[in-house]
């Protein structure tokens, strides 16, 4: 298989894959936000859950046997169960401008979604009947564009980790073949992105060109550092993904594509894939450009997938600022 590089033409952010676009929304008062992530033609897409408390919206649609091939957009979001109430919000701004799922004279808009827990975060969550997220989806979803703010922004804004204040990492890259590849996280982790207390991230081998901080790898793992440590109860985290490519594929492959990027949450968070998580992958193709060799070049787009995400998580926390009452961001810790 052929190496997967950086790019100096890239901006490190999925919206280097043609068609997509990523808007931010959050509330510092509420202590929380929501990411829209808008795919300007629909795009294949599926999913892979690992946690075992999740908390989504429209999974199962984009299962492989399921009749709808594509989607519109997926929601990131805090508020728990709540926060999926962003997806209503970016549905109505899709519909606004007449996209959708075809059938007969109406279009239905498909959105797929995710949350995380942030509600004891120390935010104002008291919000009376209705929550605040509908309106956040579509105030993301108004802002989606090639660019956008990382660490403590959007559905990053509230998350933490065991140790460290969380966020929302992006990076992207490049396959031998040509292909782009990229990973969009939101890290609210039950376990620890560092190695211990200490400045190294777990995501240390794969970085490109110092973007969490270029320390590498510790040359002797700290005492300790392999003794699981974890927040909160179930429920109470998660870290939800999107990774996409700009490769043909089909649903099939593209659910293939999100099994193996799951392995960049492993790579990158100790421990990941607990019972008190609900961390989820979804994986989407905007299908601009064909694989010559299918099973050699989907392998190499998984590799990829499972090393940005990888990445992605350690800069969600590397960018991140640390909030009131919260804990510190790895900046506070080590810059």
């Amino acid at each position: 298989m052929q190496a997967t590089v950086a790019c100096r033409d890239m901006k490190n952010l999925i919206t280097d894959v043609p068609g997509v676009l990523v808007g931010n929304a959050h509330d510092a008062r509420l202590a929380s936000g929501v990411t829209a992530i808008i795919f300007e033609e629909p795009a294949v897409a599926s999913v892979d859950v690992r946690g075992g408390a999740p908390a989504t919206r429209e999974t199962d649609l984009l299962e492989p046997h399921r009749s709808v091939e594509h989607i519109d957009a997926v929601v990131l979001s805090g508020g728990s169960a709540f926060g999926l109430d962003a997806g209503t919000g970016v549905q109505a701004y899709l519909h606004e401008r007449g996209r959708g799922f075809p059938i007969g004279d109406a279009r239905v808009p498909i959105v797929c979604a995710a949350a995380l827990f942030d509600l004891l975060n120390g935010g104002e969550k008291a919000w009376g009947r209705f929550s605040p997220y509908r309106d956040l989806g579509h105030s993301a979803a108004s802002a989606a564009g090639r660019t956008f703010e990382l660490g403590t922004a959007g559905a990053g804004f509230g998350a933490t980790t065991i140790n460290r204040k969380g966020g929302l990492g992006s990076t992207s890259a490049l396959t031998g073949r040509g292909h782009v590849v990229g990973a969009l996280v939101a890290v609210n982790a039950c376990g620890s992105v560092v190695v211990g207390e200490g400045p190294h991230f777990w995501a240390a081998p794969f970085e490109f060109s110092d973007e969490f901080g270029g320390l590498g790898f510790p040359s002797r793992l700290p005492p300790n550092a392999l003794t699981p440590i974890a927040k909160g109860g179930i429920g109470a985290n998660t870290t939800i993904a999107v990774v996409a490519t700009d490769s043909a594929l089909s649903k099939a492959q593209v659910k293939e594509l999100a099994v193996m990027a799951q392995d960049g949450l492993a790579r990158a968070i100790y421990p990941a894939h607990t019972t008190f998580d609900g961390d989820t992958v979804f994986a989407a193709a905007t299908g601009r450009r064909p694989l010559a060799d299918p099973i050699v070049e989907l392998a190499e787009l998984g590799a990829a997938a499972a090393n940005a995400l990888a990445r992605a998580i350690a800069r969600a926390v590397f960018k991140a600022t640390a909030l009131p009452g919260g804990p510190p961001s790895w900046q506070d810790c080590h810059s």
